[in-house]
């Protein structure tokens, strides 16, 4: 059986790095019980949620503001072993640490040092406590216009912003959650979409394929 180059990417990876045994929504949902501040879950769980379409999932996507850190730690205490993440560099964020390394744009958990991970937090920055989007910081927001809250009582990332930001990884699992979005979609989030898409690159493959339907 051939080897994709996303198969050789994530077994790097996990060389590099360890080995995830990613918790799901609910679990998620489970960890997070008692937290006092916003979450959201974003990436592939996101679109699974608003399509009913499983696929394999890595990871799981957490999202939390980052100015809530420090609630966040709070609320993990001693339980998990909490790392700063990003830029191809991992710290233990702890009381030596107490805050991120300056490029890390998330945290990780894990139990201990030859545990698995099993939780990706993003720190999400907020500007007059309004969302700003990773991928345009002109789109500057209240939380509530891009996320929705399904029938498990979770908050997830609107498909049409989880599908902007996978625009530009443009990975074949990306492709995939696009082709079973699409048809799901209203008009406003289409035409949402194509603009974004389309801003940040006009020859954009999705542009002249699913997206042109």
């Amino acid at each position: 059986m051939a080897t994709t180059e996303e198969d050789v990417e994530e077994l790097a990876f996990r060389r590099l790095y360890g080995d995830w045994q990613a918790l799901d929504p609910a679990g998620t949902a489970d960890f997070m019980a008692g937290y006092p501040g916003e979450w959201w879950i974003v990436g592939g769980w996101a679109i699974e949620a608003f399509t009913g379409v499983s696929r394999p999932h890595e990871d799981i996507d957490l999202v939390i503001w980052r100015r809530d850190l420090a609630l966040f730690r709070e609320h993990v205490g001693d339980r998990h072993h909490i790392w700063s993440a990003g830029s191809g560099a991992i710290r233990p964020l702890n009381d030596d640490w107490p805050e991120p390394h300056v490029d890390a744009g998330q945290v990780w958990l894990r139990d201990h040092a030859t545990a698995p991970w099993f939780l990706d937090c993003i720190l999400s920055e907020d500007r007059d406590g309004l969302w700003v989007s990773r991928r345009d910081p002109d789109h500057v927001v209240p939380l509530a216009d891009v996320t929705w809250v399904a029938d498990d009582a979770i908050r997830y990332m609107r498909p049409e912003v989880v599908l902007h930001h996978k625009a530009r990884l443009l990975r074949p699992k990306d492709t995939a959650d696009l082709a079973s979005t699409w048809p799901l979609l209203d008009a406003g989030a289409r035409d949402w979409l194509r603009g974004a898409v389309h801003l940040e690159r006009a020859d954009h493959p999705w542009l002249s394929g699913t997206m042109a339907q």
